[in-house]
């Protein structure tokens, strides 16, 4: 029998619900990039992945055009990943430090990896709409790991969506209390902690701005929270 996260899954693959986000995924999946000409990209919503009984989630924004949309696996296949994997794998929560394509034997061990929104957006920038349009299938993919004890927010969308998930929830929180930046730890009212990085985006680690120590620092911070 299918589990609830394997059972979501299928739906979110499925999921048409957003005009302008299937029509962008799919003329992406049509025109590639020079670099993937040979590549059948995947150009469907990228379901979650990773370890259901994970302690540790991470929170990103959406699947990269020609990353993700392209492997449908989250930060599978770009620069993203490139940086992200390798520090997984330092930390104890990937069993490799590459991420190229599903089936290449990678294994997330108490972390699993989901987005705010789950198809490749124009300009990585979902509309507020489209952000609420996926909200149910993080709500229904929250409440099937039930061993969470750490979310670990990949940049800003992902910690606004996390925010507006506990609203969702029923607890009264102003969000002039919750302030994205790196680093920044807040014991959240359900009982979960929300640890903020800065996302690995190629603009950010390219630029400095993100950092191999400050990234691993994230994770030995996540790792020491889901222990306590």
């Amino acid at each position: 029998m299918a589990s609830p996260l394997q059972i979501l899954n299928q739906e979110v693959i499925a999921c048409r619900r957003c005009a302008r986000l299937t029509e962008y995924r799919e003329a992406i999946g049509r025109q590639k990039r020079r670099a993937y000409i040979d590549c059948e990209y995947w150009a469907k919503p990228v379901p979650g992945f990773g370890d259901p009984q994970a302690r540790v989630l991470l929170l990103g924004l959406a699947p990269g055009a020609h990353g993700s949309n392209r492997t449908g696996r989250p930060f599978t296949g770009d620069a993203s990943g490139k940086f992200m994997f390798p520090v997984l794998h330092k930390t104890g929560f990937a069993s490799q430090p590459n991420a190229e394509q599903i089936g290449d034997g990678l294994r997330l061990v108490d972390c699993y990896i989901t987005a705010a929104v789950r198809c490749a957006p124009p300009d990585n920038k979902p509309t507020p709409d489209e952000i609420a349009a996926c909200a149910p299938f993080l709500d229904r993919e929250l409440a099937a790991l039930g061993n969470l004890k750490v979310v670990v927010a990949l940049g800003k969308i992902g910690f606004e969506a996390y925010l507006n998930f506990v609203k969702r929830q029923g607890f009264a929180i102003a969000k002039k209390d919750y302030v994205f930046g790196h680093s920044a730890e807040y014991k959240m009212p359900n009982g979960k902690i929300l640890l903020a990085s800065y996302h690995p985006s190629n603009q950010n680690t390219a630029t400095g701005k993100l950092t191999e120590k400050m990234f691993i620092w994230i994770f030995h911070r996540a790792k020491k929270l889901a222990s306590s």
